[in-house]
């Protein structure tokens, strides 16, 4: 065999190796898991509805101050914490400054605003005036479901 034809078959041979390599390392779309789908309450899109709440600054939330005020935010963190381990919020946190006055939001796993509003009715900082708040219907990804697992295996434990 001659040099060149020798570098032609090895040259030839590294192409499709590599080539198979790609090929090996695409992405596989992922595919539909039916059992997940019911477990998160998705429909045909994988989406469902939820219940947004936006919390805004309440009528007395310039007024509770001090310890009063801690009281009542460990209350609030505490009630958080209970209904998403009862499945029934699927996502919370603050906003950060702005001019609407808007404090945080609430998406509740709950098919409709009458039963947010009996969830949100209990909340410490809303009881108090701290917080006031408005409730809409909202379509969204039924993937919301998995946010409080995960964000478990992502928090950084406290010290």
């Amino acid at each position: 065999m001659t040099m060149r034809r020798t570098q032609a078959l090895l040259i030839l041979f590294i192409l499709c190796v590599s080539s198979l390599t790609a090929v090996a390392e695409e992405p596989k779309t992922p595919s539909f898991d039916p059992e997940l789908a019911r477990k998160l309450g998705a429909d045909e899109r994988g989406m469902k509805t939820y219940v947004l709440c936006i919390l805004k600054a309440g009528p007395n939330d310039a007024k509770v101050l001090g310890k009063e005020r801690d009281g009542i935010f460990a209350g609030h963190f505490a009630n958080i914490g209970r209904l998403a381990k009862e499945g029934k919020l699927a996502v919370a946190g603050p906003f950060g400054k702005n001019d609407r006055s808007w404090r945080g939001l609430y998406i509740f796993n709950v098919p409709t605003v009458e039963e947010a509003e009996k969830l949100v009715i209990l909340d410490p900082a809303v009881k108090a005036g701290v917080f006031a708040y408005e409730l809409t219907s909202w379509y969204g990804s039924a993937a919301l479901m998995i946010v409080p697992e995960t964000h478990k295996r992502i928090e950084k434990p406290a010290n």
